[in-house]
């Protein structure tokens, strides 16, 4: 017989091998429970419910379901990945177990959300003492990000609905803090809400906000060091004049809709008035220009609001809107900044596309669907989603350095978490002996 001859080795399987770990990787996030104290935080959350005789700590199965999310997991069974290494992972509850906490802090409502939230700001403060200059306030700001999530529904759910793209389930509201370029981010409040949630919801941002904002260290809680930034879905005037009333605690820079108003005072802005648009890297952009609007254009709004508008040559074929002007695709927002050249807003304001890439993360880590039927255990997954985000977030802080720290869930899936490993017991000691090929 002629022996096959191809690009890949052949290999036989087997099983019944002993001593190997898979998801070896998934270390660096146990340890980042240790050493931020998580586990002691999320521990104390959920006690009041816990059970006289139980034998599972509710904490540790709320860190166990998020572990198994961020290693790639979307549903409560897939704790079962963890299960089966007990050497690395500890005692892992059993499915029902895991179901049944999730219905009873469900049915403890708020009370249960605030008590898992409690415990996740105040190890937020700590790991952020940690990181030092890794820190996203390391220059002493902090910037959160709001923005809105389809998150499709395949089955009858509980508040699912149609969404305004044709399609059916939920959309939350989610809050994310920046690390700048040279990091990720990590969420810091969602907002749990049906599928026909209008994106213009003020009542729905405010609420975010305020979740967000108790995430956060104190000193960041009131003072201009905080940026709230969200797209034109904020650009509300009750949104708008609640951040303003806490103007001298906050900052905001919050898209706008061209509206008939703006689009004719654009039109009579003098060509002296715009300047150039700056890159990050202080280089002039060509063909962007940006301007101030004065006027009884900002009749109605908060006092001290500035309407920053941009004006940019299209790219080839690109479709322009009946609110563009002369040819030139036009952008709006509101900030509350003074003091800065013109284009400098406009830049940190035009950074918060980095918002896309946080939910694009989300979406790989357990929002591609809400897997349970009640939307009241759906707000528990959900904060179990952030916790399973804050792990990829916080490890890279504490752990990695230069490119690394930019990896999303994915790639740190693929490059870290899942690398194998041999489990070595010698003398009172656990190793894992990864293999020395490993890149």
């Amino acid at each position: 017989m002629k022996t096959r001859i191809g690009p890949h080795p052949r290999v036989r399987t087997e099983g019944g091998g002993r001593g190997v770990v898979s998801q070896a990787g998934g270390v660096l996030l146990v340890e980042t429970i240790r050493k931020t104290g998580l586990d002691q935080a999320i521990s104390a959350a959920p006690a009041p419910w816990r059970k006289p005789r139980a034998v599972h700590d509710p904490g540790k199965i709320l860190l166990d379901v998020a572990l198994a999310v961020a290693l790639g997991g979307d549903c409560l069974a897939d704790v079962g990945m963890l299960r089966a290494e007990p050497a690395v992972f500890g005692l892992v509850a059993s499915d029902p177990t895991v179901s049944r906490l999730i219905a009873t802090l469900g049915a403890a409502g708020p009370k249960a959300l605030t008590a898992i939230r409690t415990g996740r700001a105040q190890v937020r403060e700590h790991v952020w003492k940690l990181a030092g200059a890794a820190a996203p306030d390391a220059d002493g700001q902090v910037t959160v990000d709001l923005d809105g999530v389809l998150v499709i529904a395949h089955s009858d759910k509980q508040d699912a609905a149609p969404t305004w793209k044709r399609t059916y389930g939920h959309h939350p509201l989610i809050a994310f803090v920046d690390h700048g370029p040279g990091g990720t981010g990590e969420p810091v409040a969602a907002l749990l809400r049906p599928g026909n949630a209008g994106s213009n919801t003020a009542s729905d941002h405010i609420t975010t906000t305020r979740l967000a904002l108790a995430q956060l260290p104190k000193e960041y809680r009131r003072g201009r060091q905080t940026l709230i930034r969200t797209d034109s879905a904020g650009g509300t005037h009750d949104f708008v004049a609640w951040l303003a009333k806490r103007g001298r605690w906050l900052s905001y820079s919050v898209g706008m809709v061209i509206t008939d108003a703006i689009h004719q005072h654009v039109l009579k802005v003098p060509a002296s008035a715009w300047t150039p648009v700056v890159e990050a890297n202080g280089e002039i952009r060509d063909g962007a220009w940006v301007a101030e609007l004065t006027g009884d254009v900002l009749t109605g709004w908060p006092t001290g609001m500035r309407l920053i508008v941009r004006k940019e040559r299209p790219h080839p074929g690109a479709q322009l809107r009946l609110t563009d002007a002369d040819g030139m695709r036009l952008t709006c927002f509101a900030a509350n900044t003074t003091g800065l050249p013109i284009a400098s807003p406009e830049l940190r304001h035009r950074l918060r596309a980095r918002a896309e890439d946080r939910i694009r993360a989300a979406r790989a880590t357990g929002l591609r669907n809400l897997p349970l039927h009640d939307t009241a255990q759906n707000h528990i997954w959900l904060e179990i989603v952030q916790i399973a985000l804050d792990l990829p977030a916080w490890m890279p802080m504490l752990a990695l350095t230069g490119k690394a720290r930019l990896w999303e869930p994915r790639r740190l899936r693929l490059r870290l978490f899942t690398t194998a490993a041999q489990l070595v017991t010698t003398g009172r000691r656990r190793i894992l002996r990864l293999a020395a090929y490993w890149p």
